[in-house]
């Protein structure tokens, strides 16, 4: 049976004289004075944040998963003559098409479906969703952890900074289209990255303090979420004056080691809100921060997200010349990485103008008004979505519910810089494990009362070619079972039996290990891989 998940509510509800705004399920305080914005003035800062997206992402690329950058960057480090079709933006081009289509009541579903057509999803937890899609599977599924083992990455957060440029100056409202259409290609970690990103768009129109952007971005999302946690340390360090190597220090290595793959989210949006608040709404300094800040990040995606917010808040002026100027207005190609695509030749300036078109129905459709050529926007104070909240933990639910998972790590999956050995997740119905420390392994637990007669634990259990992983049954106190798992050519199954007669009738707790450190000191540790575990 396909998995299905409650999706929040779009959309204004009521709007009450004493300047209450209920949007979906939440409450919003809305200040007395609105914000006014020319049509003019929206269609050339979203140009402008369209621009600002691509030139960031030129400028970065030689520092995507790669080392950091020790000098100052002003030049593209190749010929460009227009700009490629890049995740950073095509999805985002693939999202307002569909909004073309659809209107403002846009579903998750429409937007899926303008993915396959767009062929959209070439990398990551968006390449997951597109294999998704194509085996039949709808949004938000298509992003959910029981399907997609790259949840938790940068996919919705680089997508995301449209949906702030169709709600400027309401972030509320952007936060809610983030989180609705995030969930095609990821969920919690991962939605939140690209709530944060949408609201900074959106907040962007109506703020020049990048670090005020910073602070009311981060109060869209839940206070426990780890990705709030993340923006509340680095924000709070910086209130005592800590310099921005200090807290990359402290903050992003922190969360870098939590979730390993230089493509996550946490991490990398980090990054995206240190660049902000220390790059003080000048582009080049924002994006040169963005490549200099550590080694092993998704540089050009946390460079165009900060970038993104720039060109919202200055407009073109913003963009050195000397990046506008080689892009000729224009993006060409036929092909991302190696997935043909539909060929795209379109206008840079003309997608502003599209942007912003669709982004005066959106508007109107939430409550705001136009007066000649000026948009009436209510302004409204940031309130945090609903917790969304997985832990690896959870995907027993989906697997063995009676077992719980303790100690597994995020591992690096796919995406991002390769050759790490493992990561955690579950795929047609087998479950990956890795650990998240590499002394103490990962436990499957399950406590029960054995049934009388001879009962009997069968565990099917694989490791990756070539490598090898130790595994260990105990029975309460007692280990029973301990072997080494080792890869063949291809994914062998390893069938172990346990005799569990002399606990016949009583209550115990079982426990199953995944152990790295052991004594196979010729082949490199192995994630574990579990098929099944059928206890008679």
């Amino acid at each position: 049976m396909r998995h299905s998940l409650p999706r929040l509510p779009l959309g204004v509800l009521a709007l009450f004289t004493a300047g209450l705004v209920i949007l979906g399920a939440r409450s919003t305080v809305v200040a007395a004075e609105p914000f006014r914005l020319s049509r003019a003035d929206y269609a050339e800062r979203a140009h402008a944040c369209w621009a600002a997206q691509m030139a960031a992402v030129f400028l970065a690329f030689p520092f995507e998963h790669q080392r950091a950058s020790t000098e100052w960057l002003k030049n593209y480090p190749k010929p460009y003559t227009h700009a490629i079709v890049d995740d950073d933006w095509y999805y985002e081009m693939s999202a307002l098409r569909a909004f073309e289509k659809h209107g403002p009541g846009l579903t998750v579903q429409q937007l899926g479906a303008q993915w396959q057509l767009d062929r959209c999803g070439t990398w990551g937890s968006s390449k997951e969703a597109r294999l998704n899609l194509e085996r039949g599977l709808l949004p938000p599924d298509t992003g959910h952890p029981r399907y997609n083992r790259s949840w938790w990455t940068i996919g919705p957060q680089f997508s995301a900074e449209v949906y702030g440029l169709l709600a400027p100056g309401r972030p509320n409202l952007a936060a809610q289209l983030a989180r609705e259409f995030g969930h095609i290609n990821g969920y919690a970690e991962a939605v939140d990255g690209a709530v944060f990103v949408a609201g900074a768009v959106s907040l962007a129109f109506d703020e020049k303090d990048p670090r005020a952007i910073v602070r009311e971005a981060a109060r869209l999302i839940h206070p426990e979420s780890p990705y709030r946690r993340c923006l509340d340390d680095l924000i709070a360090l910086a209130d005592r004056g800590r310099s921005f190597e200090d807290i990359t220090h402290i903050v992003v290595d922190r969360w870098a080691t939590e979730y390993p793959g230089t493509n996550n989210a946490v991490a990398n949006g980090g990054i995206i809100a240190l660049c902000l608040w220390f790059g003080e709404g000048d582009f080049l300094k924002t994006v040169n921060l963005a490549c200099q800040v550590t080694d092993y990040t998704d540089a050009d995606c946390n460079a165009a997200g900060a970038a993104a917010v720039i060109g919202a808040m200055h407009g073109l002026k913003a963009i050195p010349a000397n990046l506008l100027e080689p892009l000729h207005d224009r993006i060409f190609g036929d092909k991302m990485g190696d997935l043909p695509l539909p060929p795209v030749d379109e206008s840079i300036s003309a997608l502003g103008r599209r942007t912003a078109v669709m982004g005066e129905k959106m508007l109107l459709a939430h409550g705001s008004q136009i007066a000649g050529e000026t948009l009436v926007i209510i302004r409204e104070t940031a309130q945090p979505l609903p917790l969304e909240r997985f832990t690896l933990g959870d995907l027993t639910r989906y697997w063995q519910p009676d077992w719980s998972l303790d100690r597994a790590g995020f591992g690096a999956t796919i995406g991002g810089r390769g050759g790490y050995p493992g990561g955690t997740w579950l795929s047609d119905g087998v479950l990956t494990t890795w650990p998240r420390e590499l002394m103490r392994g990962v436990v499957l637990t399950r406590q029960v009362k054995l049934p009388t007669g001879t009962p009997h634990l069968t565990v099917e259990v694989a490791a990756d070619s070539g490598r090898a992983w130790e595994f260990s049954l105990c029975v309460n106190n007692r280990e029973i079972e301990k072997r080494a798992i080792i890869g063949g050519a291809k994914r062998e199954w390893q069938t172990i039996e346990a005799d569990l007669s002399q606990y016949a009738g009583q209550s115990v707790t079982l426990r199953l290990y995944q152990n790295l450190v052991t004594g196979i000191q010729t082949r490199p540790p192995s994630a574990a891989h579990w098929q099944s575990i059928t206890l008679k």
